[in-house]
């Protein structure tokens, strides 16, 4: 591809007139068929209008990405949905409590959405983002934006404008640079069930606890934590592929702090390793080993804001390895772990 990209900055504070007046260029390519990278509240999101196959089509074409990997269709208001899905009550109660903001409901898909969007599945996963720039250029568009990440396919999601840049330059239309996403993983997805429960199809800053809170059922699916079993059909985005991956061998240690340092210390070639901040003084004596601070070992939000970015950092260093630690499976950190085992490959080293 070799499209002329146009850079727009922004910040998240613009007036409401000011903001319009920015993002006018981007909601007409937006209704035009083209793409625009746009910041959210999670990652940055490489957009088209989510009604048009054609638009659909070059998300895919700019990301590499597999045609049966299915888009998000990003709304301003959760009321939106009604045009283009087949809601019920577990949506509503779902939206009430955390939407705007970073969760994706599967549902039902009306003949709105074209097949293309959908990955060819009888459903559509529907999204309201919290993010002011995000919002405004959907509302401004008045079409829905599907929108998966903005990087190339299986790679880390950029959390930055940077990030977008290195990915997209010559293939989006337009790049909007609105500072740093906040979270820096993508949306909690759930499956909206006709019966009242809720199956987890992919963890996010929403957690099963937070939704169980609202008196809502939830099964969380194996591919949370395991790989898609062979012939199973992904349901939403980041089951099926190698996802979020550096170039690199990225391998996953299940011990203490000196059991990981041990081993680290007894592998040889280029190395990367990914440390909590209490755990960096230990590979001081190993000075062919380059160390990643993933933050403090009790601050799991911080983690999560510094993984992609960690990941695109050592990406460019061409290592043979990147150790990290692996995270547990309980709130936020199922958020981490979901995405470290699919950087991973799956490949755990139990010390």
């Amino acid at each position: 591809m070799d499209t002329k990209t146009i850079i727009i900055k922004m910040g998240t504070e613009e007036s409401e007139e000011h903001l319009t007046q920015l993002l006018a260029p981007a909601a007409e390519v937006i209704r035009h068929g083209g793409l625009v990278a746009f910041p959210t509240e999670t990652v940055y999101g490489l957009g088209a209008d989510g009604t048009n196959p054609d638009a659909a089509a070059k998300i895919y074409e700019a990301k590499g990405r597999p045609s049966d990997n299915p888009l998000i269709i990003h709304l301003s208001r959760p009321e939106e949905a009604e045009k283009y899905a087949y809601t019920n009550e577990v949506y509503y109660r779902i939206a009430e409590a955390f939407m705007p903001g970073p969760v994706t409901v599967i549902l039902k898909a009306r003949e709105t959405v074209p097949l293309k969007t959908r990955g060819g599945l009888s459903t559509v996963a529907v999204r309201c983002p919290s993010h002011p720039i995000a919002n405004k250029l959907i509302s401004l568009a008045g079409v829905p934006i599907a929108a998966p990440s903005a990087n190339i396919s299986g790679s880390p999601s950029p959390t930055t404008a940077a990030h977008v840049i290195d990915d997209m330059m010559g293939r989006a239309d337009i790049i909007i640079d609105g500072g740093d996403c906040d979270f820096g993983l993508e949306s909690t997805i759930i499956s909206a069930h006709e019966e009242g429960g809720v199956v987890l199809l992919r963890p996010g800053r929403i957690t099963v606890n937070d939704i169980s809170a609202l008196g809502i059922e939830v099964r969380v699916a194996d591919a949370v934590t395991d790989k898609l079993r062979e012939g199973e059909v992904a349901l939403s985005p980041g089951m099926k592929y190698r996802h979020y991956a550096p170039r690199a061998e990225v391998i996953l240690l299940d011990g203490d702090r000196e059991g990981r340092y041990e081993y680290t210390r007894s592998v040889e070639g280029r190395i990367a390793v990914i440390a909590y901040t209490e755990d960096t003084p230990l590979y001081s004596e190993l000075p062919d080993v380059s160390v990643y601070d993933f933050g403090s070992s009790m601050d799991k939000l911080g983690q999560a804001h510094r993984l992609f970015d960690i990941l695109r950092a050592a990406d460019k260093e061409n290592y043979d390895v990147i150790f990290a630690p692996l995270p547990g499976t309980e709130g936020i950190e199922l958020a981490l772990y979901n995405r470290m085992i699919r950087a991973a490959a799956h490949k755990i080293i139990k010390l």
